[in-house]
């Protein structure tokens, strides 16, 4: 493999929060974990980070049972260890205490070694009328791709 691909990302994650700080983690993961990404099955909508034992752990990523897979199959659910240096987890962990501040998981992908990869962001949620802002921008993007607006 030399270049990475994307299996899933995130897209509600940026128009639900401002993103503050990206950081790319790996990931501990089965062998059945590993072929259901790569074939696709894998849900980030309702995924969260936490801190749990001193360690980085992802919470709530749906991650498909393989189907060929035989007695040694995953839990769908289950919490997942990510992987970053030291001076990584010190820095989230400094943000963290900020008001609002929390960390979400923006895209799955693997890498250029062909090891999953987690792109993790320190966000802050946004307020209703930074939504209205997004969708109303999107829209202006899109009419000038089109060439509509002059």
């Amino acid at each position: 493999m030399s270049k990475s691909f994307t299996v899933v990302s995130n897209r509600k994650a940026f128009y639900e929060y401002h993103v503050l700080q990206e950081f790319e983690a790996g990931v501990m993961l089965t062998g059945s974990e590993v072929k259901s990404l790569r074939d696709g099955k894998v849900n980030v909508g309702d995924a969260y980070c936490s801190f749990t034992g001193g360690q980085l752990t992802i919470t709530s990523l749906h991650i498909s049972e393989y189907s060929h897979a035989g007695f040694s199959q995953h839990a769908p659910r289950r919490m997942r260890t990510l992987l970053l240096n030291k001076s990584e987890l010190k820095k989230i962990r400094e943000r963290l205490k900020d008001q609002g501040v929390t960390i979400v998981p923006l895209d799955i992908h693997f890498g250029e070694r062909g090891f999953a990869k987690i792109q993790i962001a320190l966000v802050k949620g946004k307020k209703l009328f930074d939504k209205r802002e997004s969708i109303k921008s999107r829209d202006v993007d899109r009419q000038l791709k089109r060439g509509e607006v002059e």
